[in-house]
């Protein structure tokens, strides 16, 4: 009289996936991909756009099957993807019902046991002995009000028989995460996680991932909840031998070794482009050699061109043969993001707004004035109005009321939040047809020299870019204006943690003013320094 039901593997819970290798429409997404994740460990994956993050965690969890490689799975798995598929008049309560399937299934079974022990029936005792056991492992009394207490916390829908479809995709992600959160899996596999969330919610789903007792593995470009929650970082960037490296110590360790690595990586690089360059100016010194040996003085007898031109031969021969086993084998290393000079005007006010306002958007007041070199940070919550006074402080926006003042000849630019471009052009045509209408007096910049987008990309047209690269162009065309005051709504947002600190240390030495409104939570850690101000409502 046995009832099967799946229990979580708890202490003998494993996942482990080696040598995994994918490939997608001809193009390698992973290779050589190593993973161990154990109970109380928990796994950051990183890179760029592409470099197939979402990926691996299908492969983890059996969704994808790896073209070459070993997956091991013991225990329970929860996944949330960017996005939740939504069935047919699903509602929020079957969702809860799905992900708590086993719950369910051993509560049943506790009660029919219960029943069956009640009314004496063979074998009842262990039964029930099994079906108690199974709700303890599965904490199955608390696990609706555990799922409530998550959807509550991250602001997600809590009326269980409201339609999914019904629901935003952010709206959907939160229930999906509440579910997964309530379920207590073996391992939780978490797809940008924080793409959805309030302040609230980010300090709940922080604490929950640090006291989980399974693995987990969280894809993130959040470098503040990296920081506090990943144990280990799995880098899927570029790297010298074209492998993924991984790195102990969390967020601090990734970002110490990931700047050894790339220390390591050039200075190979330069050596052996040095080796390479000598060689080869070697081997043609002696095949100039070789040309005059074979032209003796005046006077000189046969015999004297013959007795050189084995020498000189060998030697060819031999710095040939050197050359090519001094053939590059380190690839060259990503570009460094260069921020431009930005001018800066001394003694002179840049901006100034006064009093002004959006009906519906920017309902309160705002008055401020920027100076050279000033630096500002506009918080609030969502809907406060910060990106709309970003527009109106760069004059795409005419405010309802209130005046906005600019310096003569001042060059504002704004870096808006999103930018989708359906652009066919290609990358370099965009580029240049945005510095053809500048006229700044100072050298043009280059879009390679800005280290945002490799030569490779240049060539390819600008929807068929991925978001993250998108961002890169648009930060260089602001950029390129060489602007006295730079506007960034949300600069983090699609790029990657090597670009964001390049970046954040870039603002903090230009010599432009800057103004910049985010909800990035180790971006406003990093300009904690600079000069707030908040719209009504940020309880701040």
């Amino acid at each position: 009289m046995t009832i099967s039901i799946t229990l979580p593997a708890r202490a003998r819970a494993q996942l482990t996936a080696e040598g995994v290798h994918i490939a997608r429409g001809g193009r390698t997404v992973l290779a050589g991909v190593d993973v161990a994740v154990s109970p109380g460990s928990r796994w950051g994956v990183v890179g760029e756009n592409g470099r197939g993050k979402s990926t691996l965690l299908h492969i983890l969890d059996g969704t994808l099957v790896p073209d070459a490689g070993t997956v091991h799975r013991v225990g329970t798995l929860g996944t949330a993807a960017q996005e939740m598929p939504v069935a047919d008049g699903a509602t929020v309560g079957r969702a809860v019902d799905t992900e708590l399937a086993q719950v369910r299934a051993a509560l049943a079974t506790f009660e029919t046991t219960s029943r069956w022990l009640a009314e004496g029936r063979p074998g009842a005792a262990d039964a029930y002995a099994a079906a108690l056991e199974a709700t303890d492992v599965l904490d199955a009394w608390d696990a609706d009000r555990r799922v409530d207490l998550a959807l509550a916390a991250l602001g997600a829908v809590t009326d269980r028989n409201r339609r999914l479809d019904e629901l935003s995709v952010g709206q959907r992600y939160r229930v999906r995460l509440a579910c997964l959160l309530g379920a207590r899996h073996d391992f939780l596999l978490l797809d940008e996680p924080t793409n959805h969330l309030d302040a609230a919610g980010l300090d709940f789903l922080t604490a929950r991932l640090r006291e989980h007792p399974g693995g987990v593995v969280v894809v993130s470009h959040d470098r503040a909840l990296l920081a506090d929650v990943a144990t280990t970082v799995l880098d899927l960037d570029p790297s010298r031998d074209g492998r993924p490296r991984v790195y102990g110590g969390g967020l601090a360790g990734y970002q110490a070794g990931r700047e050894a690595e790339r220390e390591r990586w050039e200075e190979e690089y330069e050596r052996q482009r040095t080796t390479h360059a000598r060689l080869t100016r070697d081997l043609s010194e002696a095949r100039n050699r070789l040309v005059t040996g074979w032209r003796p003085d005046k006077g000189t007898g046969k015999h004297q061109r013959a007795t050189r031109a084995p020498a000189l031969v060998r030697s060819v021969h031999r710095r040939r043969d050197e050359l090519e086993r001094h053939a590059l084998t380190a690839p060259p290393p990503p570009a460094r993001f260069a921020m431009p000079a930005l001018p800066t005007r001394p003694g002179v006010r840049l901006l100034a707004a006064d009093g002004v306002v959006v009906p519906g958007r920017l309902d309160q007041p705002v008055t401020l004035a920027l100076e050279p070199g000033a630096r500002l940070v506009v918080t609030g919550p969502n809907g406060a109005g910060k990106s709309t006074l970003l527009a109106v402080l760069a004059g795409v926006l005419p405010p309802a009321g209130g005046t906005l003042t600019r310096a003569r000849d001042a060059r504002v630019r704004l870096l808006a939040q999103e930018a989708s471009r359906a652009d066919h052009r290609p990358v370099r045509e965009v580029f240049a047809a945005h510095l053809a209408g500048l006229a700044t007096g100072a050298p043009e910049v280059s879009l390679t020299g800005l280290g945002l987008l490799p030569a490779a990309d240049l060539g390819r047209p600008v929807r068929d870019l991925s978001t993250g690269q998108q961002r890169r162009l648009d930060l260089a065309i602001v950029l390129a204006a060489r602007p006295h005051v730079l506007l960034l709504d949300e600069p983090t947002n699609h790029l990657s943690i090597a670009l964001v600190d390049e970046l954040t240390e870039a603002l903090h030495a230009t010599g432009a003013a800057v103004v910049l409104a985010t909800h990035d939570r180790q971006l406003r850690r990093d300009v904690a320094g600079w000069p707030r101000l908040d719209l009504p409502g940020t309880g701040h």
